[in-house]
């Protein structure tokens, strides 16, 4: 069975974190999750960056926070569940550039992004809120195709065809 015990928890003040996104990238762990029918789980994101865009679901890595302590806390807080990593393929790194921050629509937030694949199938009504506004199941022409998918989240389209 894919589980762990669940990482602990700590955030660094606001201002010291804003100086964080001023001057170093972000670490973050992304989560191309797909159903059975290779359908994609996006969420319309909430927060800046990448406000109102479709989103696959992730987040940032703590420090002294493990890549597996860090997928159980993400993904029980994006999907209602806790994923072990190694339950799930990795993609590849990648850089995600934005010109806005959660703080400020002019600080810029760099991300360096480890991106995996994982197979579920959770309900829409039961994920979790507080990133995301709403989810939607899209197919892989879709977020080809659709302009409120944001360019990131394509950016991950021929790793997972070439998955398959």
């Amino acid at each position: 069975m894919c589980e762990t015990q669940s990482p602990s928890q700590g955030w660094l003040a606001d201002d010291a974190f804003r100086q964080v996104i001023a001057h170093a990238p972000l670490v973050s762990l992304d989560f191309v999750v797909t159903n059975t029918q290779g359908e994609w789980l996006l969420g319309q994101r909430l927060n800046r960056p990448a406000q109102g865009s479709w989103f696959v679901p992730g987040g940032r890595v703590r420090k002294g926070e493990t890549l597996e302590a860090a997928a159980l806390r993400l993904t029980m807080s994006e999907l209602g569940q806790a994923v072990e990593l190694a339950c799930m393929r990795f993609l590849d790194v990648y850089q995600h550039f934005y010109a806005d921050s959660m703080f400020d629509p002019g600080l810029s937030t760099h991300y360096v992004v480890l991106a995996y694949q994982v197979t579920l199938a959770p309900s829409l009504q039961a994920l979790p809120r507080q990133q995301h506004g709403g989810y939607h199941w899209y197919s892989p022409d879709a977020v080809a195709h659709d302009e409120r998918v944001h360019a990131n989240t394509r950016a991950y389209l021929p790793a997972v065809s070439a998955l398959t």
